[in-house]
């Protein structure tokens, strides 16, 4: 796992049903449609804690993917990139994400284009 997860509090797939209040395959579909995202830790399929809030996954992180996702991007570097502190953003892009900063966030993604 890199290291840069150290600090990534993560969730399995059955714990996001939970949360949701959803069946595991509407969490499967949300995860398959990009409103979530999710990366294997020792075999066990987990969705960062970051991508839900309030209930509900985090509106911004589906847009953000597909910028990644066009800039050649596979789900697990999308992820190290959303947990790695990006300098234009003083934080990581998922820290800025959460706390409403998606326009800047989206602009870092696509220079990367």
């Amino acid at each position: 796992m890199p290291e840069v997860f150290a600090n990534v509090a993560w969730l399995t797939i059955p714990d996001v049903a939970e949360i949701l209040d959803l069946p595991l395959g509407k969490v499967h579909r949300l995860i398959e449609d990009h409103f979530l995202v999710e990366t294997r830790i020792d075999g066990v399929r987990k969705v960062p804690a970051d991508a839900i809030q309030d209930g509900e996954p985090l509106a911004s992180l589906r847009g953000t993917l597909f910028v990644l996702f066009d800039a050649g991007f596979s789900t697990d570097e999308a992820l190290e990139w959303l947990y790695t502190e990006e300098e234009s953003l003083g934080t990581t892009p998922m820290a800025a994400l959460v706390s409403g900063k998606k326009a800047p966030v989206r602009r870092a993604a696509q220079a990367l284009l």
